[in-house]
């Protein structure tokens, strides 16, 4: 890119363009603090991202008119959010799963501020959105976002992106997919959960004077961190696998 161009009217617009179709993915992808960070922080990081996408920044008319320049600023917008959208999904399976388990296991008495939004949430929760979160970057999986925003800006220069019903179903699908992949999560500790309820129900029937309420949460809270230990071991692959459908949901949406 030339200098001169590099200033030009045309490429401040695709500058904008390609910043607001960035912004969106942050609405719904947790990244670590980013909410709770200073305004200066995030403005950098969404124009860091910007800005390393510059070779493939659109360039429209210099005389585009405002009216049309705000319509391509919303359609990058839904397009960015639609994106950001079904990535988070990946993550959120993480989420739903450690809420199943801290109910079975007794986690949720157990509170702290969530750094994400900065309310009360369970232990168990918060440490599975930064485990995820983590495993987001550690996996590179931040740089296959910015291919598929650099693919997206290819496919669908701006102001061509239309939501349809086929986008639709395939945000849809990515979230049943999360729901999927949660449940498959939290299946084997659920199940041992519930294995110890039984146990303790049949130890009650047969003597009814053993007080088993103070013994039961004890057992299951240790058995729990026993089970999530061996969990930590299966986390990458399952990011990897979770992450590989909401991936191909996300190339979906920006295929023609």
């Amino acid at each position: 890119m030339a200098g001169s161009d590099f200033w030009s009217i045309s490429t401040l617009l695709g500058f904008l363009l390609t910043l607001m179709r960035i912004g969106g993915v942050f609405v719904f992808v947790p990244v670590p603090g980013f909410k709770s960070a200073v305004d200066p922080a995030r403005i950098i990081l969404i124009g860091g991202m910007t800005i390393a996408l510059a070779p493939v920044w659109p360039h429209p008319p210099a005389d585009t008119s405002a009216g049309l320049f705000v319509l391509w600023m919303m359609s990058e917008a839904a397009l960015g959010i639609g994106i950001g959208l079904a990535v988070a999904f990946a993550l959120e399976a993480f989420t739903m799963g450690a809420q199943m388990i801290g109910l079975q296991a007794g986690f949720s008495f157990a509170s702290t501020v969530d750094p994400f939004t900065q309310a009360d949430s369970t232990v168990l929760i918060v440490l599975a959105q930064t485990a995820a979160a983590l495993l987001f970057f550690a996996s590179g999986l931040d740089r296959e976002v910015l291919k598929i925003f650099a693919q997206s800006l290819t496919t669908y220069p701006p102001g061509t992106f239309v939501l349809t019903k086929k986008a639709t179903d395939v945000v849809l699908l990515a979230g049943s997919a999360m729901f999927s992949a949660g449940l498959r999560l939290a299946l084997p500790i659920t199940a041992a959960m519930l294995m110890v309820d039984v146990a303790f129900a049949l130890l009650g029937r047969i003597n009814s004077q053993l007080h088993l309420l103070t013994v039961a949460f004890p057992v299951k809270i240790v058995l729990a961190l026993v089970l999530l230990g061996w969990l930590l071991i299966l986390l990458p692959a399952l990011m990897r696998g979770g992450a590989g459908i909401t991936f191909a949901a996300a190339r979906t949406l920006i295929t023609r």
